[in-house]
């Protein structure tokens, strides 16, 4: 049978478990019940009197009571819990903490899980690996008088958290002031052209370094990254007659570049032949000395054997000389025994009708230059002859 169905025994089946405490009531328990027997609880534990004696003020005393223990209870939770969040904090990998006592320095804190003593302590976080970025832009004077618009860019980070939070009251207006000062002075120290052209990297390299002698000086805690002209230029009246100077200058570098180009081709052509020349300059003195030498040695030879038969030697010498002369001539004389005529062999009108032999293919200009050689082989032979006899005959 179900707990409440009728004509059964209800007590021992109510899922509220009351009993015989609630007697035939079926509904369900009373909260204002519970909550009270919870307030009597908490102030027992507080130190309070409970609320279940006897009598109207009784109850009303002991409930009025365990109220105002309850709501103090609260608030002691409530307080623990705030001074527990504000006394612990974290600090990520990007950031370092400062921590002030009482206003004062009293330390620097690494990534990690912190403490502090709350309301004593205030914590400032500072990200010092972030790259941050300042721009500065203005119009300034070169060092020849002349109007100039620089745009720079500046990426720096914060080096001291320390001196960062406490020895500047804002370090981005401390930054932009010393940028100003940095750009002004070395734009004021150089020319228009090398503010505008060549100069301009090394311009931002001497930024970077008197700015970041600047902030070292303030104490900001910052830290200089790198600095990057972006753009200078002349003022406005005057850009196009710029633009026709830069073009020049480009003609000009163009023009430098052509020649560097040639010089570097001509140069080594020309050493190349000088070396070639000293080569054929020393082969050619080797030749003439080991010539002088081989006709030294001849002539040494020879004075040995024209001191042993002088007569000989000197028809010998005599007969040489006219081969070598007569080798190089066109004309040939022969002197013969038989008869006192001199007979003359025209051998510069045989040789005239004489054709190279890769110009014509006839055989008879090949026959007759056969024939020539043929007949100053038999003068030479016939000379040779006559020097033998006359040796002959001087013995």
């Amino acid at each position: 049978m179900a707990w409440n169905e009728p004509g059964g025994n209800r007590n021992d089946n109510d899922p509220w478990g009351t009993g015989g405490r609630r007697g035939n009531d079926q509904g369900p328990p009373d909260l204002d019940e519970a909550l009270k027997k919870g307030l009597d609880k908490l102030n027992r534990m507080l130190g309070g009197k409970g609320g279940s004696g006897s009598g109207n003020n009784g109850s009303s005393s002991g409930g009025s009571s365990g109220g105002f223990g309850a709501i103090l209870a609260i608030a002691a939770i409530l307080v623990v819990g705030y001074v527990m969040y504000q006394s612990f904090y974290t600090v990520d990998e990007q950031e370092r903490a400062v921590v002030l006592r009482f206003g004062e320095f009293s330390r620097t804190e690494s990534p990690g899980l912190r403490f502090k003593v709350p309301l004593i302590d205030n914590v400032y976080k500072v990200r010092v690996t972030n790259v941050r970025t300042a721009q500065s832009s203005g119009q300034m004077l070169t060092q020849d008088e002349n109007l100039v618009t620089v745009d720079l860019q500046v990426q720096y980070r914060v080096g001291d958290a320390k001196a960062y939070v406490l020895n500047i009251r804002d370090s981005n207006q401390a930054l932009a002031f010393a940028t100003d000062s940095a750009l002004r002075h070395e734009v004021g120290s150089s020319s228009l052209d090398d503010v505008l052209t060549e100069g301009r990297a090394e311009l931002a390299v001497r930024v970077e370094q008197r700015l970041q002698s600047f902030l070292r000086d303030y104490g900001a805690g910052l830290e200089i990254v790198r600095v990057n002209v972006e753009s200078t230029q002349p003022p406005g009246p005057v850009q196009d007659a710029f633009r026709e100077v830069q073009r020049a200058r480009e003609d000009e570098q163009r023009l430098k570049e052509e020649a560097e180009t040639y010089r570097n081709k001509i140069v080594p052509e020309a050493r190349g032949q000088a070396q070639r020349m000293i080569e054929e300059a020393s082969a050619y003195k080797e030749e003439v000395i080991e010539r002088a030498r081989g006709e030294t040695a001849r002539f040494n030879q020879l004075l040995a054997v024209y001191e042993n038969a002088p007569a000989v030697t000197r028809e010998r010498m005599y007969i040489q000389a006219l081969e070598q002369v007569l080798g190089n001539s066109s004309k040939i004389f022969v002197d013969t025994e038989s008869s006192g005529n001199m007979m003359y062999l025209p051998l510069d009108r045989l040789t005239q009708g004489r054709l190279p032999a890769n110009s014509s293919g006839n055989s008879g200009s090949g026959n007759q230059q056969l024939d020539i050689q043929t007949l100053t082989d038999q003068v030479l032979q016939e000379l040779r002859t006559r020097q033998d006899t006359n040796i002959r005959r001087s013995r």
